[in-house]
């Protein structure tokens, strides 16, 4: 799901002031215009920085590429997206919290929630002596046929 590209309304804008107080980060122009835009509607997102990038441009919202790395990445850090790696190269940037499946979709590039029924890992390699695993990402390649 790409995020929206309308300007943001003042509920959504006051979402996304709420989403970044709940991580105590600091409410900057940007970060309340990039996050009302990412999470103001209340409908979980995977977004490229390209993308979100785009709609705030779409938006009335101007700001450079590396302003939305540095945010998305800030958001990350603070807890209020995912990252996911595709291809080692294309990041997404996830708002929806809890672990679960995805599927990329080769075709359009596109990351979607995918249906975690079912889904079993049996088993995971030891951990290296002084590390634990953090977290298991599960990302399967769809092709259309």
């Amino acid at each position: 799901m790409h995020p929206t590209s309308a300007p943001p309304s003042e509920l959504a804008r006051q979402r996304g002031a709420d989403w970044l107080a709940r991580a105590a980060l600091r409410p900057t122009r940007q970060r309340v215009t990039l996050a009302a835009l990412l999470v103001g509607d209340g409908q979980d997102r995977h977004v490229t920085a390209e993308a979100l990038h785009a709609a705030a441009r779409e938006a009335g919202a101007p700001c450079s590429l590396a302003t939305v790395y540095n945010t998305l990445h800030a958001f990350r850090d603070a807890g209020l997206v995912q990252e996911v790696t595709v291809d080692g190269a294309r990041s997404y940037f996830d708002t929806r919290l809890d672990e679960h499946p995805h599927f990329y979709w080769e075709d359009t590039a596109d990351l979607t929630d995918a249906p975690a029924a079912g889904m079993r890992i049996l088993g995971l390699p030891e951990a290296p002596a002084g590390a634990e695993v953090a977290r298991v990402d599960v990302v399967l390649r769809l092709r259309r046929i």
